[in-house]
């Protein structure tokens, strides 16, 4: 995938769904993986040429692993000029050596958030925007029938009352497939995922379950995702949810 592609992708998402307003200070999520660091790139771009001015702040939130290096991260928004800001938790040692969990991914999520959240309200920031893609929604949208009983998947917008931040994801029209093909043709400085359960979740098994499906049917994800967005599950027809966080 070009630059230009991932440009007009993202700004769809973001013009659907009006997750930008002029002033937004936005906390950019990075977690040194594909995904995040193309979102940067996306609205680093974006910030040159989108009628509504905006500002952005990257973090990291560090969970604490032995030799997660994050200086390519640091180089790469030096190079943008965008200030970056990580914040050092114990999170892995919480999940692992104190609660020894055995399916941490959800509580780990809570943590991460509620750490990133924290940082983008101590830094200024009023939106947070996270590097969710078509394939999240999509992936999200089948574990949520298997384990759950419901059809739903997080939206594109979602107010968060207690902190006042508002999550934005403006990668929902991205594929995971032109992520890859965006961090090959652009050598995006990955850093590699210390989680000791990376590759072993339940997400990933539903990930290499849609992949099987799409081979008997190429339409799966499209039809799928068309589903969430044409449906009335709070937040993909308005464009807008509140949740507590």
């Amino acid at each position: 995938m070009k630059l230009q592609r991932l440009y007009s992708l993202t700004r769809q998402a973001i013009d659907d769904y009006q997750l930008i307003q002029d002033g937004d200070r936005i906390a950019v999520g990075i977690s040194g993986g594909k995904d995040s660091l193309t979102l940067l790139y996306a609205l680093h771009g974006l910030q040159r040429f989108y009628p509504k001015k905006f500002e952005l702040q990257a973090i990291t939130v560090d969970l604490g692993y032995e030799g997660f290096d994050l200086t390519p991260v640091k180089t790469l928004c030096e190079r943008f000029l965008v200030p970056y800001t990580i914040v050092s938790t114990d999170i892995g040692k919480i999940l692992f050596q104190e609660r020894r969990e055995t399916n941490p991914c959800s509580l780990c999520a809570k943590l991460r958030k509620g750490a990133l959240n924290k940082a983008a309200v101590d830094l200024g920031c009023n939106k947070v925007a996270y590097a969710h893609h078509k394939d999240d929604v999509i992936e999200t949208i089948l574990l949520s029938l298997m384990y759950e009983g419901r059809f739903y998947a997080f939206p594109p917008e979602t107010y968060l009352d207690r902190s006042g931040l508002t999550v934005i994801r403006p990668m929902i029209y991205v594929n995971e497939a032109d992520v890859i093909g965006f961090k090959n043709k652009y050598k995006l400085p990955v850093c590699k995922n210390p989680c000791p359960v990376d590759g072993y979740t339940k997400r990933e098994y539903v990930k290499n379950l849609t992949n099987k499906l799409v081979m008997d049917n190429p339409q799966f994800k499209d039809n799928l995702f068309h589903a969430i967005t044409s449906s009335s599950v709070p937040g993909w027809s308005s464009g807008n949810c509140t949740e507590e966080n």
